[in-house]
């Protein structure tokens, strides 16, 4: 849970606090500093089709060090073949110079609570000997929510490791957008991610804001771990230490988070999807929303569309592979190759939705109603179920 916020957190968030409260040098448009040789980092990449569009799904990791880069050449086809990309939240909105100034109004008590206050006192004076290490008091954060604070030292580690919300993939294949000239949009308004931000329960700010002070210690390591896990596409260990961990300790949380955002952002790739042929999208979104029967992935599956996990340093298969069963079902790892050559093979000639589409796939898609609807009552009678996989 310490260590979700760089995982899941919204994207504009490590932006903010990195340019409010550390002294991280920005990196110019396209600029990525030079790093020693490394494997690029495996994709967690799905691609997710009908009979005439494609969807490209890219877990990101918000914040990354210099030699996460060269991306995958998988990534690297599906910007090049993307007529647009889609990100959390759209890049003009991001970027808005009123952003940090709404993001710390949110951040502040304005009710007459203080930090010393909802804190319990053992809690009161570990996070003090935490602040007192970097020449700080909780005096000086009195005014703060818990949440603010939390996410504050979790981002004031990572970024002495090396890791910079700059070089996050969101806001690099942000900056290779607009130099290629193409289209940009959002899943969500920023106000929604601020209303996210500060709208977690109080007893769930505290949970997350112990973990991380109990044993700042380990912070490193457990870091290290989690972008490893990333790296590596290794969706087991990533559904274990996010999802399913935030799951159980943090219910509410982890509906506002990544439930309810989900069910929100489905509809809008499903359109992607059912319109006249405009070209592929290339959807950006942090890496929880991925995994799980919660997930975009398995979301988007379970309504008929042909789910298919793109790495071409994986083993090829039709059938259920380690990658696939950990996204929640017999997803087939297909390579770029396939992925990109076969993408045009069934479009009806004119381009658009032909009009001889199969009736049970037709079904499949847009009679959701039904099952829209029962999702969101199994949802609200009965908690998720824990994935074998991320």
């Amino acid at each position: 849970m310490r260590f979700l916020k760089l995982f899941v957190l919204p994207l504009f968030t490590a932006s903010v606090l990195s340019a409010s409260l550390t002294s991280a040098t920005a990196i110019a448009a396209g600029d990525v500093p030079a790093a020693a040789a490394k494997a690029p980092p495996v994709p967690l990449l799905w691609k997710v089709s009908d009979q005439d569009n494609a969807v490209y799904l890219l877990g990101s990791f918000h914040l990354l060090r210099a030699d996460d880069y060269p991306l995958s050449s998988d990534i690297d086809q599906a910007f090049a073949g993307a007529g647009k990309l889609v990100f959390e939240v759209a890049p003009e909105e991001m970027f808005d110079p009123t952003v940090p100034q709404r993001f710390m109004a949110r951040a502040r008590y304005d009710d007459g609570r203080t930090l010393s206050k909802v804190l319990p006192a053992d809690l009161r004076e570990k996070l003090n000997r935490v602040l007192a290490k970097n020449g700080s008091s909780l005096a000086q954060l009195d005014a703060l929510e818990p949440w603010f604070v939390n996410l504050s030292l979790v981002l004031g580690v990572s970024q002495s490791m090396g890791f910079s919300p700059q070089l996050g993939l969101d806001q690099y294949l942000m900056r290779q957008a607009a130099e290629a000239g193409k289209p940009t949009s959002g899943l969500e308004t920023m106000e929604l991610q601020l209303q996210v931000m500060d709208s977690g329960p109080l007893p769930e700010q505290i949970t997350a804001l112990r973990e991380f002070v109990d044993k700042p210690e380990d912070v490193p390591g457990m870091l290290d771990e989690i972008h490893a896990a990333w790296r590596n596409a290794d969706l087991a260990k990533l559904d274990e230490k996010a999802r399913v961990e935030m799951e159980q300790k943090t219910p509410e949380t982890y509906r506002m988070v990544n439930v309810e955002r989900n069910e929100a952002w489905v509809p809008q790739i499903q359109k992607m999807l059912d319109e006249p042929k405009q070209g592929d999208a290339l959807v950006v979104v942090g890496s929880l929303h991925l995994l799980g029967n919660d997930g975009l992935v398995e979301r988007l599956r379970s309504k008929g569309y042909t789910v298919e996990r793109v790495c071409s340093v994986c083993a090829p298969t039709d059938g259920v592979s380690a990658e696939g069963a950990s996204a929640g079902g017999a997803v087939p790892v297909i390579g770029a190759e396939r992925a990109f050559a076969a993408k045009d093979a069934a479009k009806p000639a004119d381009g658009k939705r032909g009009k001889d589409k199969p009736a049970k796939d037709a079904a499949s898609k847009h009679d959701t109603s039904k099952h829209d609807g029962s999702e969101a009552e199994a949802a609200k009678q009965e908690p998720t179920k824990q994935e074998s996989v991320k």
